[in-house]
This record gives structure tokens, sequence and C-alpha cells, in this order.
């Protein structure tokens, strides 16, 4: 019987110390890639949006399953008006979490630059079921309804943008 019974607390211990181990190991990756993610969301807000998705890229190699580096790097691309690889990210980044909210709105706002203003609708409205706090996908969802005429829900979906976000800019159409 004791035996049996200390060849138990060496399996479990045994267990114990690899799952220690491996995540040990697997913190300072995640550590990594979230540093270089960081990284890049500082250069997007430098502007700097090359440096970006050469930190947000770093990132994602570091860990294939981190979705908002995806979506960063996504919006990184749709800043240089790479829009179908800010689209591809994106979608990537929905893949990995269908509950990223942001990457909804992202992706719809790129639809909307590239004039597919139903998509964008589309994924702003997802964004916003998602986040019902999220003025950006509000204001996105606004302009395109403006893009295609229907000027009441624009201006319905502007106001709540505005409501939400008083500081929130409005993009600028060309």
């Amino acid at each position: 019987m004791r035996q049996k019974s200390w060849y138990k607390v060496v399996l479990a211990f045994t267990l114990v110390l690899a799952v220690a181990t491996s995540l040990w190991f697997a913190a300072p990756v995640m550590d990594t890639a979230v540093s270089a993610n960081n990284q890049g969301l500082d250069y997007n807000n430098e502007g700097e949006y090359d440096k970006a998705i050469v930190a947000f890229t770093k990132a994602i190699e570091l860990d294939p399953e981190l979705a908002f580096a995806y979506n960063n790097r996504g919006w990184a691309y749709i800043e240089l008006g790479q829009y179908e690889q800010g689209i591809a990210d994106c979608t990537k980044a929905i893949e990995l979490d269908p509950e990223l909210a942001l990457a909804y709105n992202n992706r719809g706002w790129a639809y909307i630059e590239l004039g597919q203003y139903e998509q964008g609708i589309a994924d702003c409205t997802k964004a916003i079921e998602l986040d019902p706090e999220l003025a950006l996908a509000y204001n996105n969802r606004g302009w395109a309804y403006i893009e295609l005429g229907q000027y009441e829900q624009g201006i319905a979906d502007c106001t709540k943008a505005i409501e939400l976000d008083p500081n929130l800019l409005a993009p600028m159409k060309d």
C-alpha cells in the first residue's frame, strides 16, 4: 500500500513539475510577443506605420495566436492605404478571436475605404453588437451610410458616436 501511495506522489509531483516548467518557459515568449506588440502600438501612435508593421510581425512570429497583434498590424496596413492586407490581418484576428470588436471595426473601415459600403456596415454593426460602447464603430458605420445617401441613419450613428465619445475625431474623406 505504501509503495502505491509513494508512486502516486511521485507521479503527481512529476506532472506538476512538467506543467510548471512549460509555463515557466512559455511566459517569456508571451511577454516578448506582448512587448513587441506594445512597441508596434507606440510606432502606430507616432504615425510610423512601417516600423509598427515590423514590430507587430515580430509579435506574431513569437505568438501566432495573438489576435490583437494581427488586428493592430491590420490597422497599420490600413493607415498606409494597403486595405487588402489590412483586411486579411483583421480577418485573421477575427478567426483567432471572434469577440474582438475592434477587428470587425477596423476591417469595416477598410471596406468603407474601398467603397464596399455594405460590407463595411456589416462589420461595423458586428463590432457594435460585440461592444455597444465602441464609438468608432458608430462613426465608421455612419460614414458608410452617408456615402450610400442614407443620411438619417448616418446622422443617427454619428450622433451616437459623439454621445459615446465627444472627443472622437471623424475621419477625413477625400
